[in-house]
């Protein structure tokens, strides 16, 4: 298995010119470790927020060259192991999120993590959702920052992206060019001040090569179905581009008619948030696994 450190080999893009630090061949294991949101600078509640160095957030570790990875291929990348670290920061303030409006100041928490919990204070523990917020490719264009989510991925923070997903990315450059970053112990869905549980971690994962398949946006696969990832201006944007994806896919595998599909996953399907505080805003529309096996359905 290959392993890969977070020093000095983070990237705060995702750009087809960054150079690869890692060469692998289709079906190749790599654990990857990463620093959190703010790369690590915050080290105990008395740090100051304007002390922070801003050109250094969500910092990805990577890019992987994946022998093989052409553009209109699909990345598939299996989710094998993840770990984190022993504590997490909260942070929100003036201009972050849904409240950033009524907030004066920068305030933070930093947070141990035991137990299988996260201890918020002397009364509450927060149960662990350990995910990833920063995965993807390298985008066709200019470079996207990595606190941007798009068709690339990027920082999509869709709590689904956790051990045992599998994520599929479309392929706009040669090698593909993957990396990851910005681990969470715990995230509500929307994310609404701005930050989950921000932790440092390991990820352990399975990059795969999908030969003479396309897809348009990220699409992640788990034990509950299918997850179409889309992120755009506006929230409504997101949500109706998720859906159409879905549904569209989900007519041509079953052989459905368009109407037919509509009204079943409008009866069964669910359209969900996943974040609303990045540059662009993140939604997933979900087919359940149920309806995928009775129609025999596989996404590849």
């Amino acid at each position: 298995m290959h392993k890969l450190a977070c020093t000095n080999n983070a990237i705060y893009a995702f750009s087809k010119d960054n150079e690869p630090i890692l060469t692998v061949d289709s079906g190749a294991t790599v654990e990857i470790e990463t620093y959190d949101c703010f790369e690590n600078q915050i080290q105990s509640s008395d740090t100051q927020m304007d002390a922070l160095d801003w050109n250094r957030i969500n910092p990805a570790t990577g890019p992987i060259y994946v022998n093989s990875a052409m553009p209109g291929d699909v990345l598939k990348v299996t989710i094998d192991r993840l770990e984190i670290g022993s504590q997490g920061v909260l942070a929100t303030g003036k201009g972050l999120g849904m409240l950033g409006d009524e907030l004066d100041e920068m305030s933070l928490k930093v947070l141990p993590i035991e137990n299988n919990e996260v201890i918020f204070d002397n009364q509450l523990r927060i149960p662990l959702n350990p995910m990833i917020g920063v995965i993807g490719v390298a985008p066709e264009g200019e470079p996207i920052s990595c606190g941007t989510p798009h068709q690339h991925g990027g920082n999509m923070d869709t709590k689904l992206i956790k051990e045992g997903a599998t994520i599929y990315f479309p392929v706009f450059t040669e090698g593909a060019l993957f990396a990851l970053g910005d681990f969470h112990a715990a995230m509500g869905d929307g994310e609404i001040g701005g930050s989950g549980v921000e932790v440092p971690g390991k990820a352990t994962v399975t990059l795969e090569v999908i030969k003479e398949q396309s897809i348009e946006h990220p699409i992640i696969e788990n034990e509950n179905g299918l997850a179409f990832i889309v992120s755009a201006e506006t929230l409504d944007e997101a949500v109706q581009l998720s859906t159409k994806q879905a549904v569209h896919f989900l007519a041509r595998c079953a052989s459905l008619s368009l109407a037919d599909a509509t009204v079943l996953m409008s009866a069964a399907g669910q359209a969900e948030i996943s974040q609303v505080v990045d540059p662009l805003m993140t939604a997933r529309f979900i087919i359940p696994q149920y309806i995928l096996d009775a129609y025999n359905i596989k996404l590849f």
